[in-house]
């Protein structure tokens, strides 16, 4: 009986091995039905490469998802992660040699509790293996593909010694110990096996079927309740129910890479104001980002195609179509700019410093490291170019002869708690009007997105150059704590006499997340939207005041796909009057990430 049980007791390693694996393999198919994944930090989620060497805290709960949206992992895509991680995991592992003595190993002592079983393993069987360098490591973590190692050696040992028939080292006791072990656990083994084989079966289906090798689908769907007030201007506006859905195809062809192809759909409007006298006041201020780029009636259009590359030490971004500055330069405002409008601030003008809205459409851009970019102090620089009417081969038109904007940004993260922007941007406007805050709009478009009426409009008569200053910081004190600002200055000159003015634009926030929750947000947010004062001509007369803009909001984080985010924007001086009504604006935005 004691014999008996010393075979057992020697051999149940290789038995409890096989166990092992088979069982890992089963609970990964049991798992697969009640899987539910947790939220990615930004980036999350498969990444865009980022254009910047930011501080990590800038990087919120979502990244940019004009570079990425969540993806939210189904089951099937679960099956695949599962095959692919367990096919991948011994890759980066030292390879294992054979060993005949347990005395080869470095790191095993005959005090050891486990000496004696390595002991009769090594030397009785010769099916253990350890490292290059002469350790055993018992005290780590073994990956499946080590286990797969030890158990083929001791495998193919224990068959050679049947087919050599060496009476002395594998008796009849032996293989009756692992014919009654097998027997005892016949009904689990089965068990596992057809679990196993059903996981097989599943993952071999779903590679057969699966969209694409190189590209997922994530998207995100913004339902709004909104509405204003104010006297003349609640007056001229209803409680509305507004929509926006962005589908984006996301493309790697070398793991490193990403390519951007996003459909859009909405039929969000901003809010007409009325001044005191009943006219409308021409102004973008109070704009919400989930009003941009609406399509009208919810017809799709591909709103965005962008490919970003990494060459060396250089990330490069190109932009198709949609391009827009915020896409490849860090605005330094984080918890307030989300990049889509869905989980940040609810405004325009809260989100990124009003600098990063001139021009926008097709172009490229790149981020150069400077130095050799310490992990405590990083510097970069980033250079783009972006022509709103790329595609048009007409008279002033084009990428080269008609609308443009020109940024360079100098990048200081220092460590992960500040982060600083200085930026430059040059413009040119052709003739034919616009606006300076277009997001690309181009010759002739009425699009603006943030400011007044007076910082915006460029003359239609002559072509204008805008020169544009600004700087933006972020600073987190602590994990609970961040306060981000901007200023900027934007120079305006036209081609034609009393063509020139100024605009200025400066804001400060305070964000407090996890507040209440993991994931959870409160934001406050003051300042003015981009204002020009003493402008002659047309605007003689039309108001010379600040229109600050006070803004607050709470997102609610219900689940890892949704959030619920109430806010409240408050516009004092409408149009640069103060005679004009102040202008409260309440919204009630949910936000589904997929």
């Amino acid at each position: 009986m004691s014999h008996l049980l010393w075979k057992t007791l020697v051999l149940s390693p290789v038995v409890l091995g096989v166990t092992v694996l088979v069982s890992a393999k089963a609970m990964a198919a049991a798992e697969v039905g009640s899987y539910s994944e947790e939220t990615k930090p930004k980036a999350d989620q498969t990444e865009a490469p980022i254009a910047s060497n930011t501080s990590i805290f800038i990087q919120t709960e979502q990244p940019k998802v004009n570079q990425q949206l969540v993806a939210q992992k189904t089951n099937e895509n679960k099956v695949l992660e599962e095959v692919n991680r367990y096919s991948s995991e011994g890759k980066n592992q030292n390879s294992l040699s054979q060993v005949t003595s347990v005395s080869q190993f470095s790191d095993v002592q005959p005090t050891d509790w486990a000496f004696q079983a390595l002991q009769s393993l090594v030397e009785r069987y010769g099916c253990i293996a350890g490292y290059p360098n002469s350790t055993y490591r018992g005290n780590r973590a073994l990956t499946r593909y080590e286990f797969a190692a030890g158990l083929n050696a001791c495998l193919d040992r224990v068959n050679e010694l049947i087919a050599t028939a060496t009476a002395d080292l594998v008796t009849k006791q032996d293989l009756a110990t692992l014919q009654r072990l097998q027997e005892e656990f016949s009904a689990e083994l089965a068990t596992l096996r057809g679990r196993v084989d059903s996981l097989e079966a599943r993952t071999a289906e779903l590679e057969a079927n699966q969209f694409s090798t190189t590209t997922k689908l994530v998207g995100e769907a913004i339902f709004a309740v909104t509405d204003i007030f104010g006297n003349n201007t609640g007056d001229a506006n209803n409680t509305v129910f507004q929509d926006r859905v962005r589908l984006d195809l996301q493309t790697s062809f070398t793991g490193k890479d990403l390519l951007h192809t996003r459909l859009a759909a909405g039929n969000a409007l901003a809010f007409n104001q009325v001044d005191n006298a009943g006219l409308p006041i021409n102004t973008a201020e109070g704009t919400q980002s989930f009003q941009i780029g609406s399509t009208g009636n919810n017809g799709v259009i591909i709103d965005w195609l962008a490919y970003y590359v990494p060459i060396g030490p250089v990330q490069v971004y190109f932009a198709g179509t949609g391009g827009i500055h915020s896409d490849y330069v860090p605005t330094n405002n984080p918890y307030f700019e989300d990049f889509d409008g869905g989980n940040g601030a609810l405004s325009t003008f809260a989100t990124e410093s009003p600098i990063y809205r001139i021009g926008g459409g097709a172009g490229a851009a790149l981020t150069l490291p400077l130095g050799n970019g310490s992990s405590f102090f990083k510097p970069s620089l980033t250079i783009g170019y972006l022509a709103s009417n790329a595609n048009n081969p007409g008279p002033n038109q084009g990428l080269l002869e008609g609308n443009y904007a020109a940024l360079g940004q100098l990048n200081f993260s220092v460590g992960d708690r500040l982060s600083i922007g200085a930026t430059y941007v040059h413009g040119y406007h052709g003739a034919g009007g616009g606006n300076l805050f277009d997001l690309g709009g181009g010759l002739g478009s009425t699009n603006r997105v943030v400011g007044t009426d007076q910082a915006n409009t460029l003359t239609a008569l002559n072509g204008s150059s805008s020169n544009s200053y600004g700087v933006s910081a972020a600073f987190r004190p602590s994990d609970k704590l961040s306060i981000s600002g901007f200023f900027s200055y934007h120079d305006v000159t036209g081609f034609g006499a009393g063509d020139d003015y100024e605009a200025w634009s400066y804001g400060l926030g305070v964000a407090l997340p996890d507040l209440g929750k993991k994931g959870n947000v409160l934001g406050i947010f003051a300042g003015a939207e981009p204002y020009a004062r003493n402008r002659g001509g047309a605007f003689a007369g039309t108001g010379n005041d600040i229109p600050y803009h006070f803004e607050g909001f709470y997102k609610y984080r219900v689940s890892d796909n949704v959030s619920i985010t109430p806010g409240v924007i408050w516009l004092t001086s409408p149009g640069q009057n103060s005679d004009n009504d102040d202008a409260f604006i309440g919204t009630l935005r949910t936000t589904f990430t997929f």
